[in-house]
């Protein structure tokens, strides 16, 4: 199949957020400076981990656009939560592409797999990756989690906002833990 001329003008970057960190806004970041409109899509990924997601589908939502706006990130991006296949979101939205971000080579391995299934699902999307900045190259929602259920500053990680929901998170279950006993 040839290649189409037209440019793309809108991509999507996609995630569970849960939560947000500094190394998914700077993937954001980047793929705002390449492409002139920004869909950040916010999956619902109920099954997740087997578990479900730590912090609910609004919850993300909510937390990703005090993120965006505390760090200066949100002119020209919009933040949608979807569930589904994300080439269908991509077409609700009008995007011609997905900007993912690698971490390691694990990363790759599997993002390379999901671009394979969604070009053969649909063509017209492309997939472009960007490599982390080093200084998040380690960062990770889940790593984020257990640091913050375990009381660890995670202000290094991620916005104030997102570290202080953490905290009321984790807080609130620790109170609902001691109430129980």
């Amino acid at each position: 199949m040839p290649m189409s001329d037209s440019r793309i003008d809108r991509v999507v970057v996609p995630g569970t957020f849960d939560p947000v960190t500094f190394g998914h806004l700077d993937v954001i970041g980047r793929a705002r400076r390449l492409f002139p409109h920004v869909t950040v899509g916010v999956a619902a990924s109920v099954g997740k981990n087997g578990t479900g997601p730590t912090f609910s589908l609004d919850e993300r939502v909510d937390m990703l656009l005090a993120a965006l706006e505390e760090e200066g990130l949100a002119d020209g991006v919009e933040v949608r939560p979807f569930s589904g296949l994300l080439v269908s979101f991509c077409k609700e939205v009008g995007a011609g592409g997905v900007v993912k971000g690698l971490r390691a080579m694990t990363d790759f391995e599997y993002e390379l797999q999901q671009a394979d299934l969604n070009s053969n699902m649909a063509p017209e999307i492309e997939s472009v990756f960007v490599m982390s900045n080093p200084k998040y190259g380690y960062v990770s929602s889940s790593i984020v989690r257990e640091l913050a259920s375990l009381g660890t500053d995670v202000s290094f990680l991620v916005p104030s906002v997102v570290e202080r929901r953490l905290e009321e998170h984790y807080r609130g279950r620790e109170e609902r833990g001691r109430r129980r006993e």
